[in-house]
């Protein structure tokens, strides 16, 4: 089990206006609309072992060692007095049970303060250790298994930085705008698709804005709510890259 310090994997949480980079990556993502749509798994092209990004099934804050993968799970959130747990900055600990019928999952609970701004909670993982660009090029998108929790609040925005929208590749004026999608969460576990083409910026801001996310050069993988005054209770599991050979 790793320890996420502070210094890499918050730094951009709490000082993102300073384009402070480290080892996570946040930011605001309740400007504008989202315009990337994201639909339940059918047809899509499975990759096999290859593919697979975590199941959970280790019961470790690691993601599966596969294809030069091995970066951390963490939480992140704002300065504004929200909540989250696990606590951010600490060693991110899976929870018991998963989809069908599995062990473990990935989760997070919280609740997003009433008043401030920006306000947002999340988790996620960087691809590598210590946080650089991987190359998931021969990949077409990732699937994923979600739910909430009963009576949670469940809109989540997922978000993939790339060397476009992350301080650390050196490219963007105004961060954080990462490509992804926005999800309506049920109570039972649902599989999604973001495919290359589906993941979209969010509108109005963010500097540059190429016309699709860069999948030779990304940096993790995160989940988000922003919502002032909600509850959240969100748990993902079985996280794979699909379309294989795109």
């Amino acid at each position: 089990m790793k320890r996420i310090e502070w210094s890499l994997a918050a730094c951009a949480i709490s000082l993102m206006a300073l384009g402070c980079s480290g080892g996570g990556q946040s930011g605001p993502a309740s400007a504008g609309e989202a315009v990337g749509p994201t639909t339940k798994a059918q047809n899509v092209t499975r990759c096999g072992p290859d593919g697979l990004i975590d199941d959970c099934e280790d019961n470790n804050n690691q993601v599966a060692l596969v294809a030069g993968r091995g970066g951390y799970w963490y939480t992140f959130l704002d300065e504004a007095g929200s909540t989250v747990e696990p606590a951010a900055g600490g060693t991110y600990p899976m929870s018991e049970g998963g989809v069908n019928g599995s062990s473990h999952s990935a989760c997070m609970r919280g609740k997003i303060i009433e008043n401030g701004s920006p306000l947002y909670a999340g988790f996620g993982f960087n691809w590598v250790d210590p946080k650089a660009e991987y190359d998931a090029s021969k990949y077409g998108g990732i699937a994923f298994f979600a739910k909430k929790g009963p009576g949670k609040y469940g809109k989540i925005r997922v978000k993939i930085p790339d060397v476009n929208t992350d301080p650390q590749g050196g490219v963007c004026e105004e961060c954080f705008n990462d490509f992804g999608a926005d999800i309506e969460l049920t109570e039972a576990w649902t599989e999604y698709v973001i495919t290359w083409d589906d993941a979209k910026q969010l509108e109005y801001w963010g500097k540059p804005r190429p016309p699709k996310i860069d999948a030779s050069k990304i940096y993790g993988f995160q989940i988000q709510v922003n919502k002032a005054g909600q509850e959240f209770d969100v748990c993902i599991d079985d996280v794979t890259f699909i379309g294989c050979g795109k």
